[in-house]
């Protein structure tokens, strides 16, 4: 049995068009803005597209660590998801609209599982996978939440 849960998922509804929340998880380097993990996001090349690869510095108190993105989903105003080569997860925003706006769904899956040696990091640095694994949580609900506050503005 793995020790970590293959899929995360946390939703919230947007009084915003799912055209304003798009424009909003898809810009990269805004992400440092909603997400509590994120501290900078640097874009490689021109714009934001199915196969954009970006540089992510990651953080969690004084633990800072770089992570490399790919994007591997594009769906205009429906669905955005990275790679992150480091340990095989892939971060997904999907949008739904509803009668007042957007219900948005953050996912964190692990379709090829995590890498070993991202769970051997986990464990010794980050507090095991069950107590990673809440702050991941937590900070979807964070991110979402800030979102929908700057969707709503």
């Amino acid at each position: 049995m793995a020790e970590y849960e293959s899929l995360l998922e946390e939703s919230i509804e947007v009084d915003a068009p799912p055209a304003k929340v798009w424009s909003l998880v898809t810009n990269l380097p805004r992400m440092s803005k909603w997400s509590p993990q994120v501290l900078r996001t640097i874009v490689r090349g021109g714009p934001i597209q199915l196969g954009t690869r970006a540089l992510n510095i990651n953080h969690r108190g004084p633990l800072v660590w770089p992570t490399r993105t790919k994007v591997v989903a594009f769906e205009p105003h429906r669905e955005f998801a990275f790679r992150v080569k480091e340990n095989r997860t892939i971060w997904s925003f999907t949008l739904e609209p509803t009668e007042t706006g957007t219900r948005v769904i953050q996912r964190r899956s692990a379709p090829d599982g995590i890498s070993d040696a991202s769970i051997r990091l986990t464990r010794i640095a980050l507090g095991g996978q069950k107590n990673f694994t809440r702050e991941l949580r937590a900070g979807m609900r964070q991110t979402l939440a800030r979102v929908k506050a700057e969707s709503e503005a």
